[in-house]
């Protein structure tokens, strides 16, 4: 890791919902976080990883197989499964010294090391008009509202999918961004003035069920295979 300006920042609990003990489930073999820590050790534009955890046995874990990482100590008064993702960031930097951070989970095992220096790349030479970058997918698609309503085509006309206007879905793979530019947006990763980042739909792949865990695994399984 060779630029110290850049921070990531992964946030862990102990408690999952949907999927029990999902940080710490094998994955291919290896508690599943590994897999995006192996990801960010990687990086050249990555200078420090912090882990943000409320459990020993993540702490322990991360301590154990990976060098040069920094725990905090989730406060019991910002644990639970309802606490906002931006409350645990302001806290992170409230405990960091540093101007630019990337912040990205665990169960986005199938992001790459040159996605994210891309992405870290573009967030640099784009300061000067954009303040923060979030991670994106596209889908041009017939999309509609709960009550029937088109969202971004009109029904009447029928065009082929790939003639419609792009809808982009927030993944939450990953967000960068400065200190100043999460504080002057109210305490908000996403900043001001964003620009999106497209992360193609198999990578930016996202664990919530457990249906997404075995459909990562196996995709992580064929593209560790034909690597």
């Amino acid at each position: 890791m060779a630029d110290p300006q850049m921070i990531a920042l992964v946030p862990m609990k102990g408690h999952s919902e949907r999927v029990p003990n999902k940080n710490m489930r094998l994955f291919n073999g290896r508690p599943l976080y590994h897999t995006i820590m192996k990801v960010l050790f990687q990086s050249r534009d990555i200078g420090k990883i912090v882990i943000n955890t409320d459990s020993e046995t993540i702490a322990e874990d991360a301590m154990k197989h990976f060098h040069n990482v920094q725990i905090i100590w989730r406060p019991q008064e910002i644990c639970g499964d309802f606490v906002s993702m931006n409350t645990i960031i302001a806290y992170d930097l409230s405990q960091l010294e540093g101007l630019h951070f990337l912040q990205t989970h665990s169960t986005n095992p199938l992001l790459t090391t040159e996605t994210l220096n891309a992405a870290i790349k573009k967030y640099f030479n784009h300061l000067d008009t954009y303040d923060s970058l979030f991670s994106v997918t596209r889908f041009q698609s017939r999309f509609y509202w709960e009550d029937g309503k088109a969202v971004n085509h009109n029904p009447k006309e029928l065009l082929r999918t790939q003639d419609l206007p792009p809808v982009f879905e927030e993944n939450s793979n990953f967000y960068i961004f400065s200190k100043d530019s999460f504080k002057k947006a109210g305490n908000q990763r996403i900043g001001l003035t964003p620009q999106m980042y497209e992360v193609n739909k198999l990578e930016a792949i996202d664990i919530d069920d457990s249906e997404d865990f075995q459909l990562a695994e196996l995709l992580h399984k064929h593209k560790r295979k034909s690597t």
